[in-house]
Formats: C-alpha cells, structure tokens, sequence
C-alpha cells in the first residue's frame, strides 16, 4: 500500500483540520495509506510579539512548503486564511474543503455581548482588521495584542484582565467548544479575514497524482467563493499587518462580494460590495478592490505601510 505523506502545523487544531482531511481522503481513496507529519513553523515559535511585528508572509507555512518541496511531505494541510496570496513557485493550492462557518466570535466573562460590554472594555485579539471594525463601533474598548494557540488565548481569557477574546467560529467550533461562544459577530460588526473558515491543500505544481487524490476533498462552492476573496486581497496588497475583511456568499449563480479596509484606529471603515456571476470570481475580487481604492482605501493602506515600515 502507497503511503502519502501530509505535513500539518503541530498546534491541536492543525491536527484537527489534518485529521479532517485526511478522514475524508482514506474514505475516497482507501488503496492508500495517509501518515500526518506536524511540522513547527516559525509563526508556533514565536508567541511574545505582534503578529503585525513580525511580517506575514508564510508565517505559519513556510517551512510546510519547504517539507513539500524536498519532497519530505506529499502536500500540506493549511488555514486558508494563513496562507500569502503570492504561492512560491513550484507550489500550488489544489484543493479547498467546505468552508466552515466564516465568522468571528465573541467569547466574554460573565456571558456579556458585545454591545453590553463595560466601557473600557480590554479585547483581547493580535488580529488589526478585528481591531479597526471593532473600534469603528467601540472607540471606547482596549484592544491588547493576543497571540497563542487557542487553549492558551482561551485559558489567559480567565487568568489575565481581559473581558473577552475575539476568535475564528471555525477553530471555537472545530474544537467542540460551542458552549463557551457569547456571541457570533455579525457580519455588519466584523467581517471575516480572507479565506477564514476553510482547509487548504497545497502540494508540488507538476504532481498529477498527488493533485487527483487531494481534489476529492474539493468543495466547488467555497473554492470559487475564496477565489474572489483572494483575488481582492491581492489586488490590495494585505496580510496581517493591514486591516482588510472580506467574504463572498454564493445564491443561485450569484456570488456576492463584501470588503472592508480601515484604518489602525477605527476611526474610518471603507466599505463596498459586488455582485456578479460565479464564474467571474476572480474578476469580482479584482474589480471590488479597485472600487475600495478609488474611496479612500489606496490611502490608508499606503499610511499603514508607511507606519510600519513595510
């Protein structure tokens, strides 16, 4: 029996996403054996500093496509919402499973909202596009920089003075711990990091053996959806150290393309929306991109990149 080999990040919840996939591809492909190899990136080492500090690009995937490329791993497991959307060459991602749940969610002492949370609040999230929408409502809360695996960011919520912590449905629910989520935001509060809520699959470019085992895990719908979401996070030039939300909903042969850019402090939300055929996704993402730059947005990405250096 052939042996696949899937290079995963080490934390529970990479494990979880692996274990995912990889359950769905032994029940379509059972001829072959799966063997999960947790890799640490350099985004799991370091957990003392902003991610907007450390710059973005392949954070928590960069030493996954090395594994790939030296053919240590046949393809890698990875958040959609981790990976740049510049690919290394010689790579490609192949295969997108169903998109879970995109939303953030609220997780608070004493089961408060987020509209009832104490003035002053103290939020806990290192994520800058949370940051600039939930200033943009409540200028009065402290958003402190939060980074760690969901156990610890969860466990410090109860050890450290924080009356919440803003996190990914996805992982929250993934985790099985529904119970402790206070409240989904809604879209018109927070919208979702590109890509937030999916499974990637990335594996070596030439590799047509490997890429028709891993698109039995495909799912058209989110695949064509993340596409457009992508397409715009390109155009704007984001990551993690600029403010950019998006996401795209499928109705009929419709999808429906929402954004957001802001800036640090909240104080200004640049918001735009498309919709246009499936087929055009990419066009959709570029198209809304260009529109929230013609608003105002160009401006404020290029003062954030002047800020931090970038």
């Amino acid at each position: 029996m052939k042996t696949i080999k899937v290079g995963t990040r080490q934390s529970q919840l990479a494990l979880w996403q692996t274990e995912h996939v990889v359950g769905i591809l032994r029940k379509k492909c059972p001829q072959y054996k799966f063997e999960i190899v947790p890799i640490k990136t350099k985004g799991d080492k370091i957990l003392d500093v902003a991610l907007a500090k450390i710059g973005d690009k392949g954070l928590f995937t960069k030493e996954l496509e090395l594994a790939i490329l030296n053919g240590d791993v046949d393809f890698a497991v990875h958040s959609m919402k981790d990976l740049p959307t510049v690919i290394p060459e010689g790579l490609k991602i192949a295969s997108m499973t169903k998109r879970h749940d995109p939303r953030d969610v609220l997780i608070s002492k004493n089961n408060c909202s987020f509209k009832d949370l104490p003035v002053n609040a103290c939020i806990g999230t290192s994520s800058l596009r949370r940051r600039a929408q939930l200033l943009n409502i409540r200028p009065d809360l402290k958003i402190i920089d939060l980074r760690g695996n969901l156990n610890t960011r969860l466990k410090r919520l109860e050890t450290d003075n924080y009356d919440a912590v803003i996190l990914a449905a996805a992982g929250v629910e993934r985790l099985g711990w529904h119970e402790k989520i206070t409240e989904k935001l809604s879209y018109d509060v927070c919208l979702p990091a590109v890509g937030q809520g999916s499974i990637g699959i990335e594996i070596r470019q030439n590799d047509p053996f490997i890429e028709g085992i891993v698109r039995e895990a495909n799912d058209p719908d989110t695949e064509v959806c993340i596409k457009a979401e992508r397409a715009l996070l390109k155009a704007l030039e984001g990551g993690c150290q600029i403010p950019i939300g998006a996401v795209a909903q499928i109705s009929g042969n419709l999808l429906n393309l929402r954004a957001v850019v802001g800036t640090l402090n909240g104080e200004l939300l640049i918001k735009d929306s498309l919709i246009g055929e499936i087929k055009d996704s990419e066009e959709i993402g570029f198209e809304l991109a260009k529109r929230l730059k013609e608003k105002g947005a160009k401006k404020i990405l290029e003062e954030i990149r002047r800020e931090n250096g970038l």
